[in-house]
């Protein structure tokens, strides 16, 4: 796994170097640089960390919310830079793509060659079709102005040695971060890849362009910036670390009503607004995390979904990813990570094939049961490294069909202080019978009018679901909670 993973490290390494050299076309601007990749390249990489990205964090099941995302991706794209006459073949015959991740956070992003992501947790925040053209415009002037190529031609090789280095601590040498475990060296790259401020300002100025070409009210774009900002001051600071490199949002939502009425003196009508629409298709979307695949209910991680349950000890870190569960101890210094085995048909061939990688020792391995029923086999083991060995207990449990294997590690130093939270873990790996629990269900979005003319505060339900407060309402719904609404406007209210 380790030799793999440095690997890949240095190929990205070679892929950012040998590319650096080529003279490529700038489609917006039309003028030649020097940039990281070739398009052919990007176009490739796109394709590939898609793959990865569509596995990582899956899409979200509306078909009809996907089709009408595309649609309207499709309507920017033939305003943009990449599907004009003078713009070269290459760039005006590249197929894009336009997902809807299933996602609770709130987040836009693209990747080379043509593929445009948003979440369900960004949905959920706008109130209309505008504020989505918008957004999505941003994104296809990332791509039409190769900023992400742009960006990996600036990173010195310090940088991206730093940045294997994080790769390589994040799969495996106890530093798992918030998204990107299972990703390649190339996707974590792409995904740490942060623009410029002036790229950032760039995008949001193409994003206008292209809204206000295709006759959408452009200036609405502004509230989302808005939004963005109050999310942050609610969460205590004034920009959030993963928009350190971004304009300030205060700034966006002054400068992107500025830009549509500049393109409104060009002549362009921006009327476009499709609220109704919007809401019709945001009405019944999952917002928030969703319980059916998995949360902490009284000090264990229950699953829903799969049905097990486990327990989570106290003062350690739950970080609950579509394909893996990781548990972080409170200094940082311990690890475990459960994932299903879908390549073993047994919790012995799990754990076997895992400790017959080259370099690992063995100390002890031996049958087991999980929670006195399930069948299940560990091994302790050793791995050495030059930085100071790792000791690990590799435990898989055969349950329902699947074989669920947790990989617990700290460095050696520390074993004696873990050991007992690394096996009462796996050990008490159970069935999930509470019903209460089974029968969960996500909360989602009820689009409804408003029943008379009062406070936003008042026509909220005397208690909402999932630890959702008054004032994240007022942010999904883009109001005050002392606003006064009128009788009749539509809200987005939580149900469960």
């Amino acid at each position: 796994m380790m030799k793999s993973l440095r690997n890949a490290v240095v190929l990205l390494m070679l892929v950012l170097m040998t590319g650096s050299c080529a003279i490529q076309k700038n489609p917006v601007t039309g003028s030649t640089r020097l940039l990281a990749w070739n398009w052919s390249q990007e176009v490739q990489i796109g394709q590939e960390v898609d793959q990865e990205l569509v596995v990582q964090y899956g899409l979200y099941d509306s078909p009809e919310v996907a089709e009408y995302v595309t649609d309207i991706g499709k309507v920017l794209l033939a305003e943009s830079h990449m599907r004009r006459p003078d713009t070269d073949r290459q760039f005006r015959e590249t197929a894009f793509y336009f997902r809807v991740l299933d996602s609770p956070v709130i987040n836009a992003f693209a990747l080379p060659g043509g593929y445009i992501y948003v979440t369900r947790g960004l949905m959920t925040h706008l109130n209309n079709e505008a504020q989505l053209a918008v957004v999505i415009g941003h994104e296809i002037g990332h791509v039409a102005a190769r900023h992400a190529s742009q960006r990996a031609f600036r990173q010195t090789l310090g940088q991206i040695a730093i940045i294997g280095g994080a790769v390589l601590g994040q799969e495996f040498l106890g530093l798992p971060g918030e998204s990107i475990l299972n990703l390649s060296s190339q996707a974590a790259q792409l995904l740490f890849l942060s623009y410029s401020r002036d790229a950032e300002r760039e995008s949001d100025r193409l994003g206008v362009e292209y809204s206000a070409m295709a006759g959408y009210t452009a200036s609405e774009g502004a509230a989302f910036f808005t939004s963005l900002k109050r999310i942050s001051d609610q969460a205590g600071h004034s920009i959030p670390n993963m928009l350190s490199s971004h304009p300030d949002p205060g700034e966006r939502e002054r400068a992107i009503p500025r830009m549509a009425a500049e393109w409104e003196e060009k002549g362009f009508q921006q009327s476009i607004t499709n609220e109704d629409r919007y809401f019709q298709m945001i009405d019944g979307m999952i917002f928030g995390d969703n319980p059916r695949e998995g949360f902490v209910d009284g000090g264990q991680f229950v699953h829903p979904e799969l049905a097990f349950r486990f327990p989570v000890p106290q003062q350690w870190q739950l970080i609950n990813q579509r394909n893996e569960v990781i548990l972080l101890s409170g200094a940082q210094d311990a690890v475990m990570i459960l994932r299903i085995d879908g390549q073993s048909s047994t919790a012995r061939e799990s754990v076997q094939k895992f400790i017959g990688q080259e370099g690992i020792q063995v100390n002890s391995q031996s049958e087991t049961r999980s929670s006195e029923q399930f069948t299940a086999y560990q091994a302790d083991v050793t791995i050495p490294q030059s930085e100071g060995d790792l000791r690990a207990l590799i435990y898989a449990v055969e349950y329902d069909g699947r074989v669920y294997r947790y990989i617990n590690y700290t460095v050696t130093g520390k074993w004696d202080d873990y050991a007992a939270a690394f096996r009462q873990v796996p050990e008490q790996f159970n069935q999930l019978t509470d019903r209460r629990i089974l029968g969960i269900q996500p909360v989602r979005l009820s689009v409804v009018a408003a029943p008379r003319t009062d406070q936003f505060r008042n026509l909220l339900p005397s208690t909402l679901p999932m630890n959702i407060t008054a004032e994240d309402l007022a942010i999904v719904n883009q109001v005050q909670l002392d606003e006064q609404i009128p009788a009749g406007r539509k809200l987005k209210i939580p149900v469960q």
